[in-house]
């Protein structure tokens, strides 16, 4: 074991520590806490009790982890934040452990969490995301993988962010944003395919080209939205991308962004 941890920091003898990693000044990591091997906690760091820290995660100056949930309902049950392997929470970042409702609150692996951005409780972040600095997400809010969050946006709670979706800076998500989709606008509105995110992940071009006539069915205003998931059924039996997008609208329970 080659774990360096300042003589500042205040470690509970009741935490498991990894392999490998480094501990700032003045960090303190409560009870019933565990971190993975080769983690890099910079200074001033708040790791509190529940906090599940996966390998090779980097936390910066001042974050706040798995503290307790900004809910008046919340009576100190036992519950967990799950960080996964990889990721990077950057300067003064707060996330909140879950509620009695789910007893967990996750970020997923490779994840850049940049400065004052704050996950509520009961979130549940997928892999591979970027939430930019200041992004606000509400209690019980569901964030498919490989999402990217623009700089002061903020989500409703209970709202859903679909997989492979981008939100530009600066807005509001009221209510659910579809998978793969591009979106802007007060209020937030469909944009289009995020293009240049799903060709940098590898979707073709025949991938675009039926994402974008999945879409055109969805909102060109000549169908509901029960309608148009049962054309979508039809045009693109079986289909994995026509069915990712069939299961999150049968998920939405906040309604979906408008064109």
């Amino acid at each position: 074991m080659n774990t360096l941890i300042h003589p500042s920091a205040i470690i509970s003898n009741k935490a498991q520590i990894g392999n490998n990693t480094t501990i700032g000044p003045f960090t303190i990591v409560e009870d019933n806490v565990i971190i993975g091997d080769d983690c890099i906690i910079g200074p001033n760091v708040g790791i509190y009790e529940g906090a599940r820290i996966g390998k090779r995660v980097k936390i910066y100056q001042g974050a706040s982890i798995s503290n307790h949930p900004q809910d008046l309902k919340f009576a100190n049950e036992e519950s967990i934040f799950e960080v996964g392997d990889d990721t990077v929470i950057r300067e003064f970042a707060t996330l909140h452990r879950g509620t009695k409702e789910t007893k967990i609150s996750k970020v997923g692996k490779n994840c850049l969490l940049m400065a004052y951005s704050h996950v509520a409780h009961d979130c549940m972040v997928g892999d591979n995301c970027i939430l930019a600095n200041s992004v606000q997400l509400g209690g019980h809010v569901e964030i498919g993988d490989w999402v990217i969050i623009g700089g002061g946006s903020m989500v409703h709670q209970f709202g859903k962010v679909g997989m492979h979706a981008m939100i530009g800076g600066g807005y509001r998500a009221v209510v659910d944003v579809p998978p793969f989709v591009l979106t802007a606008g007060d209020p937030l509105k469909f944009e289009g395919l995020n293009t240049i995110g799903l060709r940098r992940r590898g979707f073709t071009n025949d991938d675009i080209y039926k994402l974008k006539n999945i879409y055109q069915i969805i909102f060109s205003g000549d169908l509901n939205l029960t309608q148009a998931k049962q054309k979508i059924r039809e045009d693109f039996k079986d289909d994995n991308l026509a069915n990712a997008v069939l299961e999150f609208l049968g998920k939405s329970t906040r309604g979906i962004i408008k064109k």
